[in-house]
């Protein structure tokens, strides 16, 4: 290379000959991998970046998360959707589909087709609640109706109340409700109790609170038929009980208490509405939802329904906006026949149901059977 050529100098620390004759670069380096750079300032970290990456990377997850919930979930609700009869479809009122801004009536009937023999041909709906929303108001309403209550059911007469499912079906049950208690029925939902244990069991249990002890009168007894001759009844004790499918089964069956003769049918539909609540909890539990893409199809299995999938998650928007709901009765007497009359306290559940002005009381005190409203949780001393 033409031009000037450096001098170097002799001192090992300015770059001349060490003692071993090698040389140095100017400014007193060691060698030319210790010789010193150029620094700039430092380098700033994108800390803004890194959180909004993991912000939008947690985001996307949860919305992939929730799609595949929703698809499994309508899954389940079109199977559910097959299930139901198209004329119990068609025997419907009419009403609007919206559930985020019209008031909604859904009656729910259970049915316990037991394995018993002597059951097995039973088909009376054993579980009558309609659920009442109203969104303007933000209300939501359980009402359960007495099944031995006295009604006209059509083409068939006097009869009990649940006769009507036992007769015609679910259609039959429907047209019993509406021409008796003038109550319309916008959908339906029809519950397999054999195949709600699957349910609560999928769940992982629900947690119930047994408010007096419970010994029940035997029915369905899982042992012997040598043991079952001296077999008691199912027991619960006082407390908290966290219970799988067959259990929560048999407490929402139990209709008499040999602890306390003032246990009877009215106090099995309240354990009914604890059982419901129960579920109704654990659905929306944030394990719940985390499992819903595995599980979401298994929900549906015990169900048949006209819901679609969009209308149960507003009914559970709904539900959620409301709060503490509304536990109510339709009841009366009992006559000394098997049949319970209906009472005047009953209609004023029904204009409540109806959006009219009377003001829901409790059942009166003392009443075995009779209507009413309470808002949040039965009392215990109605628990027997």
């Amino acid at each position: 290379m033409k031009g000037k050529v450096p001098s170097l100098a002799r001192d090992g620390r300015t770059g001349g000959p060490d003692r071993n004759g090698r040389f140095g670069l100017r400014g007193g380096g060691k060698g030319p991998e210790h010789a010193p750079h150029r620094v700039g300032p430092p380098k700033k970290r994108h800390w803004g970046r890194w959180i909004l990456t993991t912000i939008g990377v947690l985001v996307l997850l949860v919305i992939i998360w929730g799609v595949a919930s929703y698809f499994s979930f309508r899954s389940g609700v079109q199977a559910a959707n097959k299930r139901l009869p198209a004329s119990v479809k068609n025997s419907l009122a009419p009403g609007n589909g919206w559930l985020l801004g019209h008031p909604t009536n859904i009656l729910l009937i259970g049915t316990d087709h037991s394995k018993n023999k002597s059951r097995a041909s039973d088909r009376h709906s054993d579980s009558i609640t309609i659920v009442h929303t109203d969104p303007s108001t933000h209300r939501v309403v359980f009402v359960s109706i007495m099944r031995d209550l006295r009604v006209q059911v059509p083409g068939f007469g006097t009869q009990k109340v649940n006769a009507g499912n036992e007769f015609g079906g679910p259609r039959l049950q429907i047209k019993t409700i509406e021409s008796n208690f003038h109550i319309p029925i916008n959908h339906v939902v029809l519950v397999d109790f054999n195949q709600f244990k699957s349910l609560v069991d999928t769940l992982g249990g629900i947690d119930v609170y047994v408010p007096r002890p419970i010994l029940s009168n035997p029915f369905d007894c899982p042992y012997t038929a040598q043991k079952c001759a001296t077999w008691r009844g199912w027991r619960f004790s006082k407390g908290w009980h966290h219970l799988n499918g067959e259990k929560a089964l048999i407490y929402s069956r139990i209709r008499e208490n040999q602890l306390d003769p003032r246990s009877t049918d009215a106090t099995r539909v309240l354990r009914q509405q604890q059982v419901q609540q129960a579920i109704a909890s654990k659905l929306t539990s944030p394990w719940t939802l985390f499992k819903m893409p595995f599980i979401g199809g298994d929900l549906m299995k015990p169900v048949a329904t006209d819901l679609s999938a969009g209308q149960l998650v507003q009914l559970a928007w709904v539900k959620f906006r409301a709060g503490t709901a509304w536990h109510c009765r339709i009841g009366g007497t009992a006559d000394g026949s098997g049949f319970i009359q209906q009472d005047q306290e009953s209609f004023y559940v029904i204009g409540f149901l109806n959006n009219r002005k009377e003001a829901p009381q409790p059942p009166v005190k003392g009443s075995l059977y009779g209507s009413g409203c309470v808002h949040g949780s039965w009392p215990a001393n109605q628990l027997y």
